[in-house]
């Protein structure tokens, strides 16, 4: 291990960083409004980066329906809804907001499929693709049981997972992927040290996109329903705010960051239907080490998964990810020994 080697180990660790750091925003963003952890978030990434090279390779691709089949659930569980609950005028709604709407991304990839198409338009059609995931996949299987305790949602949550791969095996098979680079060309920082371009927009987008989320959850509206509903969802309620729309806008913007964050690794790592599912179980390391609540640790976590991931490899390549699993041993036993426990005191006051 040479100051070289590790400069460059550390710059790899800062790109993988900046890749978890989208995810873990998204996974607390979920949590925090819903109480859910959202773990196919990871699947939603996999399928934006395959949706992506086959546009490449000038095929149509699979997320179309994927979607289509989600979009199809979700509107027999909306109208299925109205109907239980005597509101039949809800259903030409339910069909524009659960049914065309997330058809219209489909009808941009079909008209655009089977065609060589400008890689920028490319990028677009694979992330407007995977957006409507996470609310569709939400609405059908977690909305129903929004009231349901942390444990039950995250055992559905997980349940979506495996429905997802086994979907993405359906859709896209076993074969993996690659995309093109989305930037060529490298830069050389102070001492010499080159770094290509993909690791710079890969960075680059974290901190834009961190920027662009701090900005909107200050000044926007949309923003402070969703701080609200995740301080008190009971208030954010008394006071006019639907925890279901704020959980709606919550999945969307998860799904959104799944899909640029798919758009950003595929071009780095060969993705298959079920890659994405490492890159979620480390965005929920970083996640945990900001307590599934604040935004910034969460950040530091992410670039401390990053680095750990970096310099393991680098040691042992084959226990790299046991190396990065294993930071929520030492996090969990500090958060244990920092957190106020009411049982405990309650017995002392008894006593």
């Amino acid at each position: 291990m040479t100051w070289d080697v590790a400069l460059i180990l550390g710059i790899d660790g800062l790109a993988n960083g900046a890749v978890y750091l989208l995810a873990g925003l998204g996974l607390v963003l979920v949590f925090s409004v819903t109480r859910v952890v959202f773990v196919p978030f990871g699947d939603i990434a996999a399928f934006s980066a395959l949706s992506l090279a086959a546009m490449e390779a000038g095929r149509m691709p699979a997320t179309v329906g994927l979607v289509l089949t989600l979009a199809a659930l979700a509107v027999a569980v909306e109208i299925g809804s109205a109907l239980r609950n005597g509101q039949p005028a809800r259903i030409p709604r339910a069909i524009l907001g659960w049914g065309v709407l997330p058809a219209l991304p489909c009808l941009l990839a079909w008209a655009i499929g089977g065609q060589k198409v400008p890689q920028a338009l490319a990028i677009v059609t694979a992330i407007l693709l995977v957006v409507p995931i996470a609310p569709l996949v939400a609405r059908v299987a977690l909305q129903p049981i929004a009231d349901a305790s942390v444990l039950v949602l995250l055992i559905a949550a997980l349940a979506l997972h495996f429905l997802l791969s086994g979907l993405g095996l359906l859709f896209f098979g076993p074969e993996g992927f690659r995309t093109q680079p989305l930037a060529s060309g490298s830069f050389t920082l102070p001492g010499g040290l080159p770094v290509s371009g993909q690791v710079m927009l890969m960075v680059g987008s974290a901190v834009v996109l961190s920027g662009l989320f701090f900005l909107a959850f200050e000044r926007t509206v949309a923003g402070k329903a969703l701080r609200a509903t995740a301080v008190n969802r009971i208030g954010a309620r008394l006071v006019g705010i639907r925890p279901a729309r704020t959980a709606l806008l919550a999945y969307t913007c998860a799904s959104l960051l799944g899909g640029l964050i798919g758009v950003l690794v595929a071009p780095a790592m060969t993705m298959y239907y079920d890659s994405g599912f490492l890159i979620g179980l480390k965005a929920f390391v970083a996640a945990i080490i900001g307590g599934l609540v604040s935004y910034p640790l969460t950040a530091i976590g992410a670039l401390a998964v990053g680095v750990v991931e970096s310099f393991g490899s680098f040691f042992h390549g084959a226990l790299k990810d046991v190396i990065v699993f294993s930071l929520l041993i030492p996090v969990l036993l500090l958060r244990s020994a920092l957190a106020a426990h009411p049982e405990e005191e309650q017995e002392e006051v008894e006593a």
